[in-house]
């Protein structure tokens, strides 16, 4: 018996068949790893809010036909990012979350004391919520709360929670005019969603 030379065709079928495993194997795992990079939040953050570079974490996801629906990390990002909807801490950067920078458009940070017990204890930044009198008068609607401080914060003494409300100016207004058509106002805070 001889040893298989190099015209022997066994020879070169393996080498063949281990030349094109390794080229599959390649391109099964560059196609396996088609990340991209986009821009996700840190922190929970509401209508209105102008997001800082340090709320913005570069993300690596799979991501297809759906990508164009978010801020690319390698995009030139806007001068001011501001939200035209809550976001929450982790979330993907939406490109229909983001508005244009517009004058005038500043909204009013409104702060109000409720009862605790008028309040729901799910109520936290970022929530949406509608404001009514005791006459079950609506005095807001749809508004984004932007701080609730803990009860514990130096509203506990008095049984009341203060909330942080973004409103335009001329909701600020009627809310006011409301309240002043009442001898004492007693608020209910309703949480949407």
């Amino acid at each position: 018996m001889r040893a298989p030379g190099w015209r022997d065709p066994r020879l070169w079928v393996g080498l063949l068949v281990v030349t094109l495993s390794v080229v599959l194997g390649a391109r099964v795992v560059g196609a396996a790893d088609r990340t991209i990079e986009v821009w996700s939040v840190a922190g929970d953050h509401v209508e209105g809010d102008v997001l800082a570079p340090e709320d913005l974490v570069v993300a690596r996801v799979h991501l297809a036909e759906a990508s164009a629906g978010y801020l690319r990390a390698q995009e030139q990002l806007p001068a001011v990012i501001r939200l035209t909807r809550a976001v929450a801490d982790g979330e993907l950067l939406p490109r229909a979350a983001v508005g244009a920078e517009e004058s005038g458009d500043e909204r009013l940070r409104l702060p109000i004391a409720v009862d605790a017990h008028l309040v729901p204890p799910s109520v936290a930044a970022g929530s949406v919520v509608d404001v009514y009198l005791e006459s079950g008068r609506p005095a807001l609607s749809s508004v984004p709360v932007v701080e609730s401080p803990a009860l514990d914060a130096g509203f506990a003494a008095t049984g009341r929670r203060q909330l942080v409300l973004a409103v335009d100016e001329g909701a600020a207004h009627r809310f006011f005019r409301l309240l002043g058509s009442l001898d004492q106002p007693t608020l209910t805070v309703v949480r949407r969603g």
